[in-house]
């Protein structure tokens, strides 16, 4: 865990999660707005040092990761790792109807921001939203993690609901920033059943194994 400062949002008696979450969002996404474009730089590399040491992914033929969008903790560099390994990544891309899918990374050259606001996407055919059965991995995004492997995500639920279609025992890794990384005997996030727990979190420093 980290040493500096962690965002907590104020929990009265009468706070639902949802409100709870939201405010918590708010706080996150602040502080990761302050963060200089250098210090997400120095961390990508850093990321990859981490994620490379996870026994998960030794053994892994194919990974489903995401593109980050500017103030998140920039995958490009991972993307180039597991690409560079011969490893089969995959990215969610929008589908009908507003569909959330998978489609292989080509590279970063074919990567391409088709609405404001959006992670880049792949150019490549989507595979359907059932293709993450395919991964041996899956690196989801997250505003914030605690130690019981509670995520806190955008909002909306779509990796919660991602989630649903990998296969039995897949680990589930999130990436953040050491200091959003919270201890959950003191400070813990809320959580509602429909939230899916992640069984691994990176920092830039090194990454940990969760549990409830």
């Amino acid at each position: 865990m980290s040493a500096v400062a962690q965002p907590y949002p104020h929990v009265s008696d009468g706070s639902t999660a949802t409100e709870v979450k939201d405010e918590f969002r708010a706080l996150l996404r602040a502080a990761r707005q302050a963060r200089s474009a250098r210090r997400r730089t120095d961390a990508a590399d850093a990321f990859v040092d981490v994620v490379e040491t996870i026994p998960a992914l030794a053994d892994a033929r194919c990974v489903a990761v995401y593109s980050a969008r500017p103030t998140e903790p920039d995958t490009g560099p991972l993307l180039d790792s597991l690409a560079g390994r011969q490893i089969e990544v995959l990215l969610p891309v929008l589908g009908a109807g507003l569909q959330r899918e998978w489609a292989r990374y080509a590279g970063r050259h074919d990567l391409l921001q088709r609405a404001p606001g959006r992670p880049p996407e792949p150019s490549t055919p989507s595979l359907g939203a059932e293709a993450l059965a395919e991964a041996d991995v899956i690196i989801a995004p997250a505003l914030a993690v605690d130690t019981t492997g509670t995520r806190l995500g955008q909002g909306g639920g779509w990796y919660d609901r991602a989630l649903a279609h990998a296969r039995p025992g897949t680990p589930v890794i999130a990436l953040v920033f050491a200091e959003e990384l919270y201890d959950a005997e003191v400070r813990p996030l809320p959580r509602e059943p429909h939230d899916r727990t992640v069984d691994i979190v990176a920092t830039p420093e090194r990454w940990y194994r969760l549990g409830a």
